[in-house]
């Protein structure tokens, strides 16, 4: 692949995959191996030296670890001057704040996407865009009981952003007269907006996010079927975090253009 892409006169960016062991992990070495432009040169897991990528010359680790490692190899990267690009669930405002902490100073890029699918981006754009024009937005998400966080980082994300239009706009509060009820009954609130998990198996990764006001609603649903959904976002972010400004970014919407 590196000599046909050279031959052709395109760069190529060579890659480290951290977690290459796990199943998002193995879908991110497949994928960097398929596209052009790309060059798969380390695949680090658990009990390996990250030294490997640097001894490979890699120039963009993905990471699709654990939240507690990723900040680790995060730490690694930027000594190393090494771009990263972040996957792992579970890496909330706490983590982001280490990494940022990590960054002054270096020209090292970490992109945070809480979802590399691009329909999963338009979705949190395309809920953001509507939410003014409702009273009462929620949001439902549904994932494989093997997540290890709730709420998911995409229903996070997007509650933020939800929450951010809304106060652009001068949105009043939203209803609610509930009084009495058991504990969780009315989910998770985020940024002011309430937020549901299911964990279920058979499920990949899914979201609704519910509208309504006087007369009418709006659904908006994504849903991945299937782990290769988010591979067209990491090869993205793979070729494209050189075009970001250094420090942290967080959401993949940074590189589409939107």
């Amino acid at each position: 692949m590196t000599g046909v892409t050279a031959a052709l006169g395109q760069a190529v960016v060579k890659v480290a995959v951290f977690g290459a062991a796990g199943r998002m992990g193995q879908a991110v070495c497949r994928a960097v191996l398929d596209a052009p432009g790309l060059d798969l040169v380390a695949q680090i897991d658990a009990d390996d030296d990250p030294r490997r990528a640097v001894e490979a010359g890699a120039q963009v680790a993905v990471d699709f670890t654990h939240p507690g490692v990723t900040v680790q190899n995060i730490e690694f990267c930027v000594r190393h001057g090494i771009d990263v690009v972040v996957g792992t669930s579970g890496f909330d405002e706490a983590r982001q704040e280490q990494v940022r902490a990590l960054l002054p100073g270096t020209d090292v890029r970490v992109l945070v996407a809480p979802n590399f699918s691009i329909g999963a981006v338009l979705m949190m754009r395309f809920a953001a865009g509507a939410a003014p024009y409702f009273e009462s937005v929620e949001i439902v998400e549904l994932h494989h009981p093997d997540k290890v966080d709730a709420p998911s980082g995409t229903a996070t994300r997007t509650a933020e952003l939800i929450a951010e239009a809304r106060a652009k706009a001068g949105s009043a509060p939203m209803p609610d007269a509930t009084k009495t009820g058991l504990d969780g009954a009315r989910g998770a609130t985020v940024e002011s907006v309430p937020v549901h998990s299911v964990r279920l198996r058979g499920l990949i990764a899914h979201q609704e996010v519910l509208l309504g006001t006087v007369g009418e609603t709006l659904t908006i649903r994504h849903d991945s079927l299937d782990r290769a959904s988010f591979m067209p976002g990491v090869v993205l972010a793979c070729k494209k975090i050189a075009t970001l400004p250094a420090g942290l970014t967080v959401g993949l919407d940074a590189l589409l253009d939107l």
